[in-house]
Parts: C-alpha cells; structure tokens; sequence
C-alpha cells in the first residue's frame, strides 16, 4: 500500500464532494488526514469518513498548508481562485470543473484511456466533462483496434449532472405536477420534470452549446487526435441520476459486431448489458451507483456499412466525476507521479 497522504476536499458538501469522500474510504484510499473545504455557508457542519465525523471548514489562503492532494469539485471560478493556491502551497490538484481542461499545460485524464499523460503535470490534472468520460470509455477500447473517423453523438443528461440542488428541484417539480400545481424553476431554465430541453449552456455562433463543444474538444484531447470528427447534441431529461448517450461510430472499414462486444467485454470500466430477447438495455436505474460503464444495444448502421451503433449508460456524480478524479489519485501514487516533472508550475 502506499505512504498515506494529507487530502483535501474543496467543495466537500456537494454531490460530488460527499461522493469523493465515500470513494475515498470505500477505496481504501492511503488518507493521512483529510480536510474538508467548503464555502464559508457551509463551515461548521460535518460530515463522515471513516467512522470520524470532520468538520468542514471555510477555505483560505491557509488551507492548503499541509496538503500533498487537492480534490476540487467546486465549480470553475472556484478553482481558478484556490487551485493556483494549492499549487504553490506544494498540493497536487485534480480539478473536476472546466476551469482548466483545454489548458495545454494541463493533462486531461482518464485512467482506463490516457493515463501516461498524467506523468507530465505541473501540479494541475483536469477531470474531463462526465458525457466526455462516460462516451470515451466505451469507444476507445475500439479506437485502439480501429481508430475512429467520425462520432456522431446525443446525450440524456440527467438532473445530477447539475448538482444536488437541481436533482431536489426535480423531485419537488415532480410533485407539484402532481398535484395539479405549476412547477418552480431556479437551477434550470425551465420546468424538467415531465419534460426535456436541450442542454442550456450558452450557444457558440455556430448553434453549438458549450457542453456539446466539450464534448469535441475534450475528447480530442485526450484520444490525441485533434482532427477526429465530432457532432454532439446534448439534451437534459427528467432522471435524476446517470447520463445515457447514443452513439453512432464510423470507421474506414466494416467492423463486425461481433468482434466489438468481444473487445468491449474484457475493456475495464465498461460492463455489456444486453438482452435481445427482452428488449433489456442499459438504463439510468441501474448505472446509478455503479463504477461501470454500461454498454449495449451495439449493432450495425444500416445506412452505413463501416458504422456502428452503441448506447450507453454511466453514473455522472461516480466515474463522471468523483471516481475518475479518484483514480487519477490512485495513478498518481501507483506511479509515484505525485511530484511534478517540471518544476514550474500551470501558467494560469
């Protein structure tokens, strides 16, 4: 087992955060001590790990003092003002907002895809976008058999993907339908419960929305394949928890189906779920609180005789997001790649 570790959690009382905490201890991570950051609306409460009730506290410009990891899952203006803090206070930071994943200096990583990347940090690690994560899983295994031309994909974001407060706003929309009421809007831009609309992140001029620009970009970035073709749309529908992605993968030759669920099913992260027969695929219900990427209804493109059609289903607060952060974590000190290559640091 690895050295322990001093670990930080900064926004410790979101999904996200409560999320890392339970993986940590879960995981047997090499915790040392670990503090818990949180706004200063926030401090004062506590929360469990390991049996021990910590308090969580208001971060500041001393909190990071004596901390080697920084887990941050709290949104990108909050990482751009501590991490670089962090930095200099000696932490590694893997960082689960958008604050810093096209940063060239920055690796964005996903353990099962690019983990070698990650040796050449400079004390900030990006977490990919969870569509991002939870797509690439389940088509690099075949981009490495055959790399990919084209993807074409839709997303059916569920309300976690925006954090707790809006997977409550859900719930109590729900309700208020019910009972034959209007629904109350705060977090979303409008009604989700009984309803979908298309991701609202604000639109470039060419109509794309920055979530589906994410999608191309990251994903670029961690295949190492800046010129790979992408199309996403993102949608947000009424589920509380886990993503489900429809994808469409177009290569230079046929590539048998067969020969896809083989590859898939021995592929780590990513669990086949298929029957034929009862027209069972997988579902957000039965993602949510796994680790695995679920993946399935995997078939030929009729109209495309080198496309294939996949569907997929993952957990957006687990390995879109607290988990993938986590095992970066554990690749870092399996690797012993805690201390940075190159000495200076992330140029912000």
């Amino acid at each position: 087992m690895s050295k322990a570790i001093n670990v930080a959690i900064l926004g410790a009382t979101g999904a996200v955060g409560q999320e890392i905490i339970g993986l940590l201890e879960s995981r047997q991570f090499p915790v040392k001590k670990l503090k818990l950051l949180a706004s200063p609306r926030s401090a004062g409460s506590k929360l469990s790990f390991c049996g021990e009730q910590i308090v969580v506290e208001s971060v500041t410009d001393d909190s990071f003092s004596d901390v080697e990891i920084v887990l941050a899952s709290a949104g990108g203006s909050t990482s751009k003002e501590w991490l670089p803090k962090a930095v200099a206070a000696g932490a590694v930071a893997i960082d689960n907002s958008s604050a810093f994943r096209m940063n060239p200096e920055v690796p964005l990583i996903v353990p099962e895809i690019n983990p070698e990347a990650a040796a050449n940090h400079r004390r900030i690690i990006a977490n990919p976008n969870c569509t991002t994560i939870l797509m690439g899983m389940a088509i690099w295994p075949l981009h490495q058999v055959e790399p990919v031309k084209r993807i074409i994909v839709s997303t059916y974001q569920s309300a976690s993907g925006a954090g707790a407060k809006a997977m409550a706003e859900v719930k109590a929309q729900a309700k208020a339908i019910l009972e034959e009421q209007l629904p109350s809007t705060e977090i979303f831009p409008y009604p989700l419960a009984f309803n979908l609309f298309p991701h609202n992140s604000p639109l470039n001029e060419q109509g794309y929305c920055e979530e589906e620009m994410k999608m191309v970009n990251e994903t670029r970035k961690i295949f190492d394949a800046p010129q790979l073709k992408i199309s996403a749309t993102c949608v947000r529908v009424p589920v509380l928890r886990a993503h489900s992605e429809a994808v469409n993968l177009e290569f230079d030759q046929p590539f048998p189906v067969a020969r896809a669920k083989e590859i898939l099913s021995r592929s780590p992260g990513v669990k086949i779920v298929e029957d034929w027969q009862a027209n069972y695929f997988p579902m957000p219900i039965d993602a949510t609180g796994k680790d695995e990427v679920l993946v399935g209804r995997i078939r030929q493109d009729i109209s495309n005789a080198c496309s294939l059609e996949l569907w997929l289903c993952g957990d957006q607060i687990r390995k879109g997001a607290a988990l993938n952060a986590v095992q970066i974590a554990e690749l870092l000190l399996a690797r012993n790649w805690l201390k940075p290559s190159i000495s200076a640091a992330v140029t912000v």
